[in-house]
């Protein structure tokens, strides 16, 4: 009973703090004519109420794509659709065709805040909640704290409940699905991961994990007894899953490769605004969008991607295990953000939910990990007017999780899950016996600079021949730090946790 009274009180803090948030500006607020993703959302319930199907992501005379046309999958549609309906039982102005354009208004912000609660409330918060109480040799204190941690990050909170959008119901289908996997519910979990992608596309990012520990465990169970009847049961349940999602769409192939090329626009090129990744951060020294043509662009993004991401996924199809299958989300989710193509500043949180995942297990470099990606996107929350509810959010946070965990005292090579590979590099080099106080003095050194890079974003005018200064400050130093993260969790992936589960068979 005392277990779930605190679970209680951490989600009611989780809760009260994206109300809080809510409470103030969001993208676009006040800005014609495009307003921004606040009126994106508000304008796909008027298209998806007043126009009939076929013509959603059709530009039409009654649907401009130029104004916030529909790019997300059809789930995403549905969900348009279903607070449409809702809009219109409240007040019909707000999603009357045409006229309601850049409609603002408080009782509609409020409308509008509630549709995000509710399906936070309805889909990601049961599942971070249900996760942690089933952490495997976890305390009771420990499940409880890992949750506060997890509702309080800061980062979704600001995105959704700030700038405006309906990231956790992705992140939530997609929680769900490693909920049902660890508990060898395949079919369901394979359920939830397609509704994650029908929901929004970006959910690619975890599929090849999803896709190599499923394929991992048919091959384990041996593919011509069981494994086979798995593999075929797997494939059956995406593709009616998929086939229900797309239903009303299937009418006429023309109509699924316009939603095809909806979601999917190579024509937008390699990257959008100041993103913390490798093509942003290498743009400041060489023009690659004016070298490079589309076509060698989405070839070398492409190759990139793969590569880096190779090496964990045969990993964890050879040895298929839950913990790895954790790590190989965040590390194929960084090697997308980092190195493929079309990547927006908010597609970090595709890569913060599963570090989210592990952050009992490494506290230290998840926490900061999650203080990164959520500073990565400080260009983004400035312009909504987000700097205050980013400053508090961000301190509650690294408050919550060094209260909760002492991350301080978890900087050595074992709670770091190290010691097997400073082990092996101190066969070849120095490897310093001082590792937890350069690993404590480069996270203070992280902070302090991000501090900085903060303070002077929000006080200082960039001078006038570099006016995107700030902004590619610190979408660089972001991408440094990922780049550092991309090796640390693959390391881990591949090295510690194959050590680990040799020494579980010897012993």
């Amino acid at each position: 009973m005392e277990k779930w009274s605190l679970m209680a009180v951490a989600t009611l803090l989780g809760l009260t703090v994206r109300w809080t948030v809510s409470l103030g500006s969001y993208s676009g607020a006040g800005k014609p004519p495009l307003y921004g993703d606040y009126e994106a959302q508000r304008h796909w319930q008027e298209v998806t109420y007043n126009l009939p199907v076929r013509h959603w992501y059709f530009n039409t005379s009654d649907n401009n794509l130029q104004y916030w046309g529909l790019d997300y999958p059809p789930l995403t549609a549905y969900h348009s659709l279903l607070c449409a309906y809702v809009a219109k039982l409240i007040n019909p102005s707000w999603i009357s065709l045409h006229t309601s354009r850049g409609h603002e208004s408080l009782p509609h912000k409020l409308f509008m805040r509630a549709t995000v609660l509710v399906a936070d409330i309805l889909v990601y918060i049961p599942a971070v909640i249900l996760y942690c109480c089933h952490l495997r040799e976890t305390s009771t204190k420990k499940k409880i704290a890992t949750a506060l941690c997890i509702l309080l990050y800061p980062g979704l909170i600001l995105i959704d409940y700030g700038h405006f959008q309906y990231n956790s119901v992705s992140l939530g289908f997609a929680l769900w699905g490693v909920l049902c996997l660890s508990y060898d519910m395949d079919l369901l979990g394979s359920i939830a991961f397609c509704l994650a992608i029908n929901y929004k596309q970006m959910e690619l990012y975890h599929s090849l994990p999803f896709f190599c520990y499923l394929l991992g465990k048919c091959f384990k169970k041996g593919l011509m007894g069981k494994g086979l009847l798995l593999l075929m049961k797997l494939g059956s349940v995406v593709v009616v899953s998929f086939a229900l999602c797309w239903l009303p769409f299937c009418t006429e192939v023309e109509q699924i490769l316009q939603v095809l090329r909806r979601l999917f626009p190579v024509d937008r090129g390699l990257f959008e605004d100041k993103v913390a990744n490798i093509w942003c951060t290498l743009s400041v020294l060489i023009k690659i969008k004016t070298v490079l043509s589309s076509q060698t662009q989405l070839k070398l993004s492409f190759a990139l991607t793969f590569l880096s991401l190779l090496p964990c996924c045969i990993k964890l199809t050879l040895q298929p295990s839950l913990k790895g299958f954790k790590y190989a989300l965040a590390t194929c989710a960084l090697s997308f953000f980092l190195f493929s193509f079309q990547v927006h500043e908010k597609s970090i949180l595709l890569v913060a939910i599963p570090v989210c995942l592990v952050i009992s297990e490494i506290p230290f470099m998840s926490v900061w990990f999650l203080l990164v990606s959520t500073f990565s996107m400080l260009p983004l929350l400035l312009k909504d007017g987000l700097l205050l509810s980013y400053i508090v959010t961000t301190l509650a946070f690294l408050t919550a999780c060094t209260t909760s965990f002492s991350i301080f005292e978890k900087t050595s090579e074992d709670d770091l899950q190290l010691k097997t590979f400073s082990a092996s590099v101190r066969k070849y080099i120095s490897w310093p016996r001082t590792f937890p106080k350069v690993i404590k003095s480069s996270f203070l050194v992280s902070i302090t600079l991000m501090g900085i890079l903060t303070l002077m974003s929000a006080t200082l005018d960039p001078p006038q021949r570099l006016p995107d200064l700030f902004p590619v400050a610190v979408s660089a130093v972001s991408c440094l730090h990922f780049l550092f993260f991309l090796l640390y969790f693959n390391v881990i992936a591949i090295w510690e946790l194959g050590d680990s589960q040799n020494q579980k068979k010897s012993n």
